[in-house]
């Protein structure tokens, strides 16, 4: 009989089934805002409602030969973590205290937003290059667990208390 997952994978395996809703040609991401065990929201990177995908239009960033980590702004998209942060507001759902399951560690955009959110706890399984971003987490009181536990670009497995 197969070994039951434990939360923390439960939660990771359905970031990475949220990442295939992703319209993004360079990166497919997922993310979960989870409290006491229960999905609050989800998010996935891609152009905003309505509007044209990159899959449709082409990406911009490839175009002009934006290197990942660099020039957030110059995107249609929006990252799954702000997406997933947009959809509990839009739903009235307060995220303070709640835990963010990512398949990548967030870019510094998104660590600013999930820091002032009141996001206490973040587990990824796969790196994102913004050394700002890894800065600014180790600043933080964010707790951000590699669920792979490996060190990725800098971000060491910890749990700040």
């Amino acid at each position: 009989m197969e070994e039951r997952p434990s939360y923390d994978e439960y939660f990771m395996e359905m970031a990475h089934v949220v990442s295939k809703r992703s319209t993004c040609l360079r990166r497919k991401v997922g993310a979960l805002l989870v409290k006491d065990k229960h999905i609050l929201s989800t998010g996935y990177n891609g152009a905003p409602k309505g509007l044209k995908h990159c899959s449709e239009v082409g990406c911009l960033r490839e175009n002009m030969d934006i290197p990942s980590g660099e020039r957030h702004e110059l995107c249609r998209g929006l990252h799954a973590e702000q997406n997933a942060i947009i959809q509990a507001a839009v739903f009235g759902v307060s995220i303070k205290n709640s835990t963010l399951y990512c398949t990548n560690t967030p870019c510094v955009v998104c660590v600013k937003m999930l820091i002032n959110a009141g996001v206490k706890e973040i587990f990824y399984s796969g790196d994102y290059p913004d050394d700002l971003a890894k800065k600014m987490l180790n600043e933080s009181n964010i707790k951000i667990i590699n669920l792979n536990n490996k060190n990725l670009s800098g971000i060491e497995k910890m749990r700040k208390i």
